[in-house]
């Protein structure tokens, strides 16, 4: 708890204090030698170009591929499992998890945790295949470019280059790909609950989550450093009528009457609100904005009522979802003919609950906001549990805080913060393994955030200093 009141002080001077950034007595080097560059940028090619996304079955090749490189790497096959499953499509799926022994452990094992699987992406909509690997102009493009191959060829490298090193860990080191995370999670799921022989851990590093971000002028924006994420939940919103002819229109209509209550939807806005994460990255962030954002976020940070300070936060595009609870419209369907008035039409939301609010509360909200006449049920595959924020560990905030500043300088800001999304670091946080998001890749400018969308891509220079800071990371946390 001390160290979590005095995070607000250590952010603001950036978390660069000597006692801090402290040099390993390793001699670790800054730049990927050309070698390992070559070797992860050939499995980070192979794996691109596999489209694991649901309902095609392919994830199981993206093991193949994994699989086979830590084989090679030394990791006996004896230690690696493939345990199979099906998708929320049907498909088969898998999850890969490797250990990496200790001869003489000391400490709990550490968990390495990654998703092989990708979001769908459409030919036609990006300017090259989405499958097929390309390099241009700096950056790396493909599905999966950013979320999160590159943390799963990241982690992979690390973990042999560490081995080919000589480097003998003083605890297990375990590496658990799951096959089903941008869908339902049931990988996460069974690893941490049935499968909990595979994965029990002291930690859990994640490389789904957090990054850096840089200025186009090259100004650094800091790294984040996830130890909180929002709770996922799926609500479906449904209006029922009688129907009739097309000729005969009525008032009480199903597509109109859902129609409205999309937009009371759209115009209703949760209460704002702040835990021990936000409050920090807040009063860090506070120190790098100007103008009017700037301004709103010192005012909440001083005064966590001042909601009109949250408002002008939330609406910006990139601290969106930071201040509170938010649910959005994702899909419609409707009606059953032309000539017919609809007798169904239904809207799937999508909320993004802060943590420690319970789905039922904010499926009552809904409730009151969108009236009587629409049903709401949650999604009945998937029911969010909240869970609780990770305890900032000095160990991992040091090796973290080392290895982002050894790689892009001393001054650079280490900023704790609550994702917006959810991972598969949920699953393991609610049952008591506490999960940090570390990964170590960065974009340039914010804007330029392009999981989940059109012409994915990561600077080649990130994915390379990516295998560097996993091989930093469980070299100070596995010695």
């Amino acid at each position: 708890m001390i160290l979590r009141r005095s995070l607000p002080a250590l952010l603001c001077a950036g978390l660069s204090a000597p006692a801090l950034a402290a040099p390993n007595p390793v001699a670790v080097p800054t730049k990927l030698d050309p070698a390992w560059q070559a070797r992860a940028r050939a499995l980070y090619k192979a794996v691109i170009e596999v489209p694991s996304v649901s309902g095609r079955g392919l994830v199981p090749k993206v093991g193949d591929l994994l699989v086979k490189e830590l084989t090679a790497g030394g990791i006996p096959a004896s230690d690696i499992v493939r345990l199979p499953y099906k998708g929320v499509a049907g498909d088969q799926t898998q999850v890969v998890v490797a250990r990496w022994r200790s001869p003489h452990p000391t400490k709990k094992p550490i968990l390495v945790l990654g998703h092989m699987d990708v979001v769908e992406a459409k030919r036609e909509d990006w300017k090259q295949d989405p499958f097929v690997f390309a390099e241009r102009d700096g950056y790396f493009y493909g599905r999966g470019a950013s979320d999160m191959k590159d943390g799963v060829v990241g982690t992979t490298m690390a973990v042999l280059k560490l081995k080919q090193s000589g480097f003998v860990p003083d605890r297990d080191i375990i590496l658990f790909y799951s096959g089903d995370e941008e869908t339902q999670g049931k990988g996460a799921e069974l690893g941490a609950t049935q499968w909990r022989k595979y994965t029990d851990a002291e930690f859990g590093l994640n490389a789904d989550g957090s990054s850096g971000a840089f200025r186009r002028d090259g100004t650094p924006l800091g790294f984040s450093l996830t130890t909180s994420e929002k709770t996922f939940q799926t609500y479906f919103l449904t209006v029922r009528n009688r129907g009739g002819h097309s000729s005969r229109p009525r008032p009480d209509n199903a597509i109109y009457e859902l129609a409205d209550a999309l937009k009371k939807l759209q115009n209703h806005r949760f209460t704002p609100m702040m835990n021990d994460t936000t409050k920090a990255y807040f009063t860090a962030r506070s120190t790098q904005e100007k103008g009017a954002l700037g301004d709103a976020m010192r005012r909440w940070v001083a005064n966590p009522n001042d909601g009109q300070a949250a408002d002008v936060i939330e609406a910006s595009d990139t601290e969106v979802g930071l201040t509170r609870t938010r649910c959005v419209a994702t899909m419609l369907k409707g009606g059953h003919a032309d000539n017919a008035l609809p007798q169904m039409a239904q809207a799937t939301v999508n909320c993004r609950i802060f943590p420690g609010v319970q789905p039922s509360a904010v499926q009552a909200e809904l409730q009151q906001t969108v009236g009587p006449n629409v049903e709401i049920v949650p999604d009945p595959n998937f029911i969010g549990v909240p869970t609780p924020a990770s305890p900032l560990r000095p160990d991992v905030l040091k090796a973290f805080s080392d290895s982002v500043h050894r790689l892009h300088g001393a001054s650079l800001m280490i900023i704790p913060s609550m994702s917006t999304g959810a991972s598969d670091g949920s699953f393991f946080r609610a049952k008591g393994i506490p999960v940090y998001d570390v990964n170590g890749s960065w974009i340039i400018s914010p804007e330029d955030e392009r999981a989940h969308g059109l012409d994915e891509r990561l600077p080649v220079s990130a994915f390379y200093d990516n295998v560097l800071h996993w091989e930093n990371l469980l070299r100070a946390l596995a010695s």
